[in-house]
């Protein structure tokens, strides 16, 4: 059984692509105020909008029915191709993976978007399954924050 590998997964949102995607990009502070699924957010180091490893967040949300916690912080942004690439660290993301990023990609269907998320990983043993939990947790996220979106 392979180490690494990728997981991946699309939701059809109904919310316009931009909107959906500024949200992740300019507001993801407020994704503990959408879904219930976050518990905590807040900035480790830097701020919540830069990119790189100064720009830290520490997040406590429930994986697999259990409260767990990790850090993050955006590898890239490309506001033109709405994509979003995060990578995921120390707490339950280290414990289990020695290397775990996460991206969004959001595509324009005219009315509405496709939310697409892939998830790239390295375990830490053979034993630890792939992060179903995460990609889980992300549509999760994702349908919530579409039916925010869509409130009048």
């Amino acid at each position: 059984m392979a180490l690494s590998g990728k997981l991946e997964g699309e939701v059809e949102v109904h919310s316009p692509a931009a909107k959906f995607f500024s949200l992740f990009v300019t507001e993801l502070h407020e994704v503990q105020n959408i879904t219930d699924v976050v518990h905590h957010t807040k900035v480790h180091q830097g701020d919540w909008h830069g990119v790189g490893s100064h720009s830290i967040k520490h997040w406590t949300f429930t994986l697999d029915g259990k409260v767990v916690n990790c850090k993050e912080h955006f590898e890239e942004i490309d506001h033109s191709n709405k994509t979003l690439t995060f990578n995921l660290f120390d707490g339950d993301a280290s414990e289990k993976y020695k290397m775990l990023k996460a991206k969004l990609i959001v595509v324009d269907k005219g009315q509405g978007a496709l939310a697409k998320w892939t998830y790239e990983y390295e375990k830490v043993h053979e034993a630890i399954p792939p992060p179903q939990g995460y990609l889980d947790f992300a549509i999760k996220v994702t349908k919530d924050v579409d039916a925010h979106l869509l409130k009048p």
